[in-house]
């Protein structure tokens, strides 16, 4: 038999969830707000910057920089 993960996809989705909701967490606290719709543009700018230059390409944490991003421009 070879070896499987049934499922790890969900795995997958947590451990995603779960760097989003400290990534959100640190901006928010950082910027003094409570939510992300109160996040500026200049201040979404600087989050895009931090991510394409600071952050490593490979770096697990970007997803969480993406989607706080993305919720941020959803809006």
């Amino acid at each position: 038999m070879s070896y499987d993960w049934p499922r790890i996809h969900k795995v997958e989705d947590n451990f995603y969830m779960e760097i989003s909701e400290v990534v959100i967490e640190h901006v928010l606290t950082h910027y003094g707000v409570e939510e992300i719709e109160q996040l500026t543009q200049e201040q979404i700018d600087e989050l895009e910057t931090y991510r394409s230059c600071q952050l490593g390409e490979y770096s697990v944490m970007q997803v969480g920089y993406s989607n706080i991003i993305n919720m941020w421009e959803s809006q």
